[in-house]
């Protein structure tokens, strides 16, 4: 199966796709950034989120999708912006007929490296070992997208086995 994480973003918002193999293995397939330029309108940005988001869409045909739930604490100017780009994500996802997983950041950093407080450094080489990658995977927003990715494929194992 092949999930799509979506780490959301209003200038860049990262993306990053894994295939959980039959043997259970979890593998890389793509990562990138969509970003928007700063001289664009407010609702062309978004317009250019929505409509590169569907063609990865199209183009990758992901059986599910997560995306990481927003968390601010100080700067609300970016929360708002953050927050009108998620939505966006959310409903171009609807649109699509995607199933949509949320994680909080706290839920991605227990899944990818066993401890909530994990810094950004300690995630992306947990990221980079979880998918055998000889590099850490940039930009950040990409690596932090495969990490919800990451993080969606073991949170279905774990409901699965619970399931049983």
């Amino acid at each position: 199966m092949l999930f799509l994480g979506i780490d959301p973003g209003f200038g860049r918002c990262g993306y990053g796709l894994v295939r959980e193999e039959r043997t259970g293995a979890i593998t890389w397939q793509a990562q990138g950034v969509i970003e928007t330029p700063k001289t664009d309108t407010f609702a062309m940005r978004l317009q250019q989120l929505r409509d590169e988001l569907r063609a990865l869409l199209l183009l990758w045909q992901p059986d599910e999708v997560a995306v990481e739930e927003l968390f601010f604490a100080t700067n609300a100017k970016t929360a708002i912006s953050v927050g009108h780009a998620r939505g966006v994500i959310l409903l171009t996802l609807a649109d699509a007929r995607m199933k949509i997983n949320e994680y909080t950041p706290l839920q991605v950093k227990q899944a990818i490296s066993g401890y909530g407080a994990a810094d950004k450094k300690q995630m992306q080489e947990m990221v980079r070992i979880l998918l055998n990658l000889k590099t850490i995977p940039k930009p950040d927003d990409a690596a932090d997208a495969l990490a919800i990715a990451i993080t969606h494929v073991q949170s279905r194992r774990m409901r699965n086995l619970a399931e049983k």
